[in-house]
């Protein structure tokens, strides 16, 4: 029995660990898709800027973790403002080509980390040193961290879209582009912030994992399979479909992980084959609604 609770202990604090991860970065996804218009496959090689920009910052460079933190979410948001700007606006009427750009940048943030960094894993220190024990297993501080970032990040995303004009020039813009440009909204500046905040929500993620996971130059490939995952099966735009899709597939994940063999190794495998069977089953997702041009 002791055993059996132990177990079920594991599975609820690695399982809250991705939800928070992948909850960031397909709300920041979805964000993006719901304002913009657009299929960011570039949003996880943010992700790993942001990892990255920390190990840089606080163990090559010795900064402080708060100046860190805020250097990085400065960097991040700038830098996808650029892309925004320069690469996928001038773009954004082809769809494939979109897509086409967006997975040559994330391909060109790899490789200029390579050149920076090596291709040898890294890792950093604990923000919070420490750990707790919960039902006889150890939970570190960091993961405590990262669960209580996600809330207020989480929240004060919410607080954002339901309680200020920029929130509600956001919903209106993903509700319907043409007719907020009707309304006088710049539906151009609205997508620029949209991505700033969303791949903001992304190097967040990344700072979180920093001290959590190894880092390497291609650690953006296996969280983006998930995260379109997560967002076909929440709805496409869709935020609150976001977070439940990001609770039923991290859970999903780490059941397959810790009950069958090798399932470590089937965690991609799981990914998209939820995705396939939400895309033939209900292809607007959970929570999603038709396209624009399907309405």
């Amino acid at each position: 029995m002791r055993g059996e609770t132990r177990l079920l202990a594991r599975i609820l604090v690695a399982g809250l660990m991705n939800v928070g991860v992948y909850a960031l970065l397909a709300v920041g996804f979805s964000l993006i898709f719901g304002a913009a218009r657009i299929i960011n496959l570039c949003h996880t090689g943010f992700y790993m800027i942001g990892a990255y920009s920390m190990f840089l910052l606080v163990v090559s460079r010795g900064w402080p973790v708060l100046w860190a933190i805020f250097a990085t979410l400065v960097v991040v948001a700038v830098l996808g403002i650029a892309v925004y700007k320069l690469i996928i606006d001038p773009l954004r009427e082809h769809e494939a080509t979109v897509l086409i750009v967006t997975l040559a940048t994330a391909v060109l943030i790899q490789e200029v980390l390579l050149i920076l960094f090596g291709g040898h894993f890294r890792g950093m220190p604990s923000l919070i040193p420490g750990y707790t024990t919960v039902l006889g297993v150890r939970v570190t501080y960091q993961y405590l961290l990262t669960l209580g970032v996600v809330a207020v990040a989480s929240l004060g995303l919410w607080a954002m879209l339901q309680r200020t004009r920029l929130g509600i020039a956001i919903r209106a813009t993903a509700q319907d582009r043409e007719v907020a440009n009707l309304m006088g909204m710049d539906v151009t500046r609205v997508a620029t912030v949209t991505m700033a905040i969303g791949v903001a929500l992304a190097g967040v993620a990344g700072i979180m994992v920093a001290p959590i996971y190894v880092l390497e130059p291609h650690m953006w490939q296996p969280p983006l399979v998930t995260i379109l995952a997560v967002v076909v099966l929440g709805g496409l735009g869709s935020i609150k479909g976001s977070f439940v899709g990001a609770v039923i597939l991290a859970f999903a994940e780490v059941l397959v992980v810790f009950l069958v063999p090798q399932g470590a190794f089937l965690k991609a495998a799981l990914a998209l084959g939820l995705m396939l069977a939400i895309l033939l089953i209900r292809p607007e997702g959970l929570f999603g609604v038709a396209f624009e041009g399907e309405r």
